[in-house]
């Protein structure tokens, strides 16, 4: 069934301009019966204005007829122009160029180093990664450990200053309650601050990575 929009709305619409029964009502906006007779008892839904499902496309002309007609028929929604306009979609996954995916296995070794309390989820995300990659880094099984050097991010360029802060301070705070749950206290816990002003990108770049 699809979905209606604004379906108490409909509903106001439907029990004041037609003949239907309330259980058809119910079940073309996915009421419950009783709510829809309180609607019309006006104790449910008082202050809401009524939308016209036909006006918004929701309902033909032809299907209120027949509904009308007979109180057995169930009135079929038509998918609304509306509907797909406010219809969620679901974020592409980052697209890293060509030249710069290179770069990634140095991005991922300062997260690991600067940064293991980021979850590889949201490391993979950031960077358009798989977690296998990650994976890789971190137990230097990639076929290209020996060259990779920790190198934030934003100075690669595969993410902005407001992401990278975006994705440590979300992970510093759930670092954070967690630990208090725990009765543990960090006092020397994850820099929020830019990767600039810790120093650590001068670091990453002339030390190598240390061992575990």
């Amino acid at each position: 069934m699809t979905d209606i929009l604004m379906p108490k709305a409909t509903a106001v619409w439907l029990v004041d301009n037609t003949s239907l029964t309330f259980d058809q009502i119910a079940d073309f906006c996915g009421l419950h019966p009783l709510e829809v007779r309180g609607i019309a008892d006006g104790e449910v839904a008082r202050d809401i204005r009524g939308a016209d499902p036909i006006a918004n496309g929701q309902l033909s002309r032809e299907e209120l007829d027949a509904a009308q007609k007979s109180s057995t028929y169930r009135m079929k929604a038509q998918k609304s122009r509306h509907a797909e306009l406010l219809k969620p979609t679901k974020k592409a996954p980052r697209y890293t160029p060509v030249s710069r995916r290179q770069d990634r296995p140095d991005a991922i070794a300062w997260f690991l180093r600067n940064h293991p309390e980021v979850p590889d989820s949201q490391i993979a995300r950031l960077l358009g990664t798989t977690k296998a990659t990650i994976d890789q880094i971190r137990n230097r099984t990639h076929w290209n450990s020996a060259n990779i050097k920790p190198v934030d991010p934003v100075t690669l360029g595969l993410s902005t200053q407001m992401e990278l802060d975006a994705v440590v301070r979300k992970a510093a705070d759930k670092k954070a309650k967690d630990d208090a749950k725990a009765g543990i206290t960090d006092p020397d816990g994850p820099s929020l601050r830019p990767a600039s002003e810790t120093g650590a990108v001068a670091e990453d770049a002339d030390a190598p990575a240390e061992q575990d």
